[in-house]
């Protein structure tokens, strides 16, 4: 691939440590930026005065919603971007174009379907999420919102992709930072400059997401990009999308399943628990987003060289770029797990003052990420799973973590502890054993035959 801009980056040569970091780091740095907007955003929400902790929990019973945004975005970028960097190394320009065009309208049309479904149903989903008589008016305040700007959010998270397959590791970072620290800045003027609440905060994240998605648009049209969006590829070509879609089917999946677990732990903690339980989930929730984003990141610096030199045949590059790759998210994962552990009150009270609250989730934090140190190994192994288009493998893992074990655990474990709360937490990490164990397996198993095949 020829280097047709200072930040582009050759994927099929050099060190591959250096390599994974130079893509990674940039995308690490604006997941941290995005993990800190949401930290900020929630702390801002959980201190408005009088009414902090009703409006952080019924903004948390949005959560379910916001993810189901997220998973739409991924079922088409997720699934079409490895694939265009496949093509990429194949040197197949102009089906990378294709792809990248039929998966932008895609991400369009599924963002107007969302937009009218959660305008016309929000409040009915609202109270099945869990929301309560009292946390239901800023939970809809926040939605109502946030529904108009579902468009630009597809388009600024799931576009960005194609940014970071091609080696455009700065632009990537510039793409998410854009939306983070505005809405960073525009947070505390919305919501306590102009008194606009709960309603201020999710004003923020759709005026940030817009100028976030302009930015996307103009870079994947400009000269600076290899693969462009054209015109004549704006349309379903279904030989070129369906295959984006399987492939995206499995972190399709794992965010819509994400989606309905958060809906069945707030549902069974509000049953069980109260208000309270579903505030300290809230919490989690987001101290989770430590663990998983930057994570992921990494992963995504990963993703193209993977992608690229399974492409271009060099199976050597793409196990050197795995077994880094996984060395370094387990150390990450394994540390974080320590700070969680041992000093939980630091994290927990960024986002209430409500001792009531704080004393709550010490306790169910230890119980819910008692194992979290594993999530490196988990998402390493199914990232790269998606990085090689084994669609199979890698949808049949976000199904089973999700369907098959936590999902009726949640339901199960409750009923057969008299601690019934105790049951919904301890569903997690009893998940986490079982669901990384499978996955390990299967990873040496289909990888190793993979590596064969590319050598032959």
């Amino acid at each position: 691939m020829k280097k047709n801009n200072e930040n582009k980056i050759d994927l099929g040569s050099g060190n591959i440590g250096k390599l994974i970091f130079t893509l990674a780091i940039p995308a690490i740095i604006a997941q941290i930026v995005s993990v800190l907007y949401n930290i900020i955003n929630r702390m801002f929400i959980g201190h408005i005065e009088n009414v902090g902790t009703l409006a952080l929990t019924g903004v948390g019973v949005c959560f379910p919603i916001l993810i189901l945004v997220y998973a739409f975005a991924a079922l088409t970028s997720m699934g079409g971007a490895p694939r265009a960097a496949i093509m990429l190394g194949k040197k197949d320009k102009d089906s990378a174009e294709k792809i990248l065009g039929s998966c932008t309208i895609g991400t369009i049309i599924s963002g107007i379907i969302l937009t009218i479904v959660i305008l016309l149903f929000g409040e009915r989903l609202l109270f099945l999420f869990g929301a309560s008589t009292a946390t239901i008016e800023y939970a809809l305040s926040y939605l109502r919102v946030y529904s108009l700007g579902i468009v630009f959010i597809q388009i600024a998270i799931g576009l960005n992709t194609f940014i970071m397959a091609q080696g455009f590791a700065i632009t990537g970072m510039i793409s998410i930072l854009i939306g983070a620290i505005l809405n960073m800045i525009l947070d505390p003027i919305f919501i306590f400059a102009l008194d606009m609440g709960v309603k201020g905060a999710t004003l923020a994240t759709v005026t940030s997401q817009f100028l976030s998605a302009l930015w996307v648009l103009y870079f994947l049209n400009s000269k600076k990009s290899y693969i462009k969006i054209k015109k004549e590829n704006l349309k379903i070509d279904l030989k070129i999308y369906l295959p984006c879609l399987l492939l995206g089917l499995s972190p399709f999946v794992m965010q819509v399943t994400e989606s309905a677990i958060a809906i069945i732990f707030n549902s069974s903690l509000l049953k069980y628990g109260g208000d309270i339980a579903v505030g300290s989930m809230t919490i989690l929730n987001i101290i989770l987003q430590f663990y998983t984003m930057p994570i992921q990141g990494f992963t995504q610096g990963a993703q193209p060289v993977i992608s690229f030199n399974y492409g271009a045949g060099k199976s050597d590059r793409v196990k050197k770029a795995f077994l880094f790759q996984i060395v370094i998210c387990t150390f990450y994962s394994l540390i974080l797990w320590c700070l969680t552990m041992f000093l939980p009150t630091v994290l927990i009270s960024l986002f209430t003052s409500d001792a009531a609250l704080i004393a709550y989730t010490q306790w169910s934090i230890k119980i819910y990420m008692a194992v979290m140190f594993l999530i490196g190994i988990q998402i390493s192994c199914q990232q790269t799973f998606v990085a090689l288009s084994n669609a199979k493998v890698s949808l049949f893992l976000a199904i089973f973590r999700k369907l098959v074990l936590l999902i009726p655990l949640i339901l199960i474990l409750p009923k057969l502890i008299t601690n019934n709360v105790l049951g919904v937490f301890l569903a997690q990490p009893i998940t986490d054993i079982i669901a990384v164990s499978v996955t390990v397996i299967l990873f040496i198993i289909e990888v190793r035959k993979t590596l064969r095949e590319i050598k032959e």
